[in-house]
């Protein structure tokens, strides 16, 4: 235990030493199970099946889908025919603008109504811990399982969500006319929103659930992302034994973010002046060790440096 300790402090004081933005990222298993009967949810065709499991992880900038919502033309696309290829280049949008981290898919397996699919180790920072899927039932006119912005990262307590279910329902996407299992239907006019249609009048579906979403923890970690300002912090006293310490930045300090060396926030301080760059830091409730003082200006650039507490 104590070598595994002591390797982690050595990395981690290499990664500070570096530059290295202590920002945390997790490591998850993203597993939908279906429900999906004929004694639930009605009849089922002979062709039952899902379409990919397909989203993203994202900040609370952007929406892709939520319900009482108009569905985008990429989330209309997978509701009624499955196809990914829009909804994928929303998604790319988003990365772009820098509001969205990855692309997210994977097949069912078997190609059936009673199925599986797992997104296995898929890494999370905690920039990106919002979690929107999607998939079609299909065949179907327009229906699917969703869920929209799930957060993965705990705000209670500054870390991520060790476990996380969901019990998954059947919604319309408001685009195709049908209560029905068929894909040839006509447009819905006027468009409608996304809608929870389980127990709704005319729909096949009763109140039970149609699967079931299971997130979980494995790992987590530090980022490898090199500050940008670096050379203008200055922070003293360090090491340091004492309640406090003092933060000089060149530019104005927005956010102050301390963490371990699991990658844990423990503190986290946003700054109340707009006009002051140096920053006093209580940090009298850290035990002795190695800490990476994270710092976010005004302007959203990020720097950091390593703090030593004995």
């Amino acid at each position: 235990m104590k070598k595994t300790t002591l390797s982690l402090l050595v990395l981690f004081v290499f990664l500070a030493s570096k530059g290295i933005i202590a920002q945390s990222t997790a490591a998850y298993d993203i597993s939908f199970t279906s429900t999906w009967n004929s004694s639930d949810h009605g009849t089922l065709p002979g062709s039952a099946h899902w379409s990919n499991l397909v989203g993203v992880n994202h900040n609370n900038n952007v929406t892709f889908l939520e319900l009482g919502g108009t569905a985008t033309q990429g989330i209309e696309n997978v509701a009624e025919a499955g196809s990914n290829s829009v909804f994928n280049s929303e998604v790319q949008t988003a990365i772009n603008a820098g509001n969205a981290e990855q692309w997210l898919s994977k097949s069912f397996s078997p190609f059936a109504a009673i199925s599986t699919a797992t997104l296995s180790d898929i890494s999370i920072s905690e920039e990106y811990p919002l979690l929107t899927l999607v998939s079609m039932i299909a065949p179907s006119p327009d229906w699917i399982i969703a869920v929209n912005g799930l957060n993965l990262w705990d705000t209670n307590t500054s870390y991520w969500k060790e476990i996380i279910t969901v019990d998954l329902f059947p919604y319309d996407a408001g685009t195709e006319d049908g209560f029905g299992y068929s894909g040839n239907n006509s447009a819905t006019n006027p468009r409608g929103v996304i809608s929870n249609i389980s127990g709704a009048s005319g729909y096949p579906f009763n109140t039970e659930k149609i699967g079931t979403l299971t997130i979980t923890l494995k790992n987590t970690t530090l980022s490898t992302a090199t500050s940008r300002f670096e050379n203008k912090i200055k922070m003293f006293p360090n090491p340091n034994n004492s309640d406090s310490v003092t933060i000089f930045n060149s530019n104005v300090l927005n956010e102050i973010a301390v963490y371990d060396v699991l990658g844990k926030r423990v503190k986290l301080t946003k700054t109340s002046t707009n006009s002051e760059n140096k920053q006093i830091l209580n940090i009298k409730d850290l035990n002795q060790g190695i800490y990476i003082v994270r710092l976010t200006n005004k302007n959203g650039t990020i720097g950091s440096k390593k703090l030593i507490v004995n």
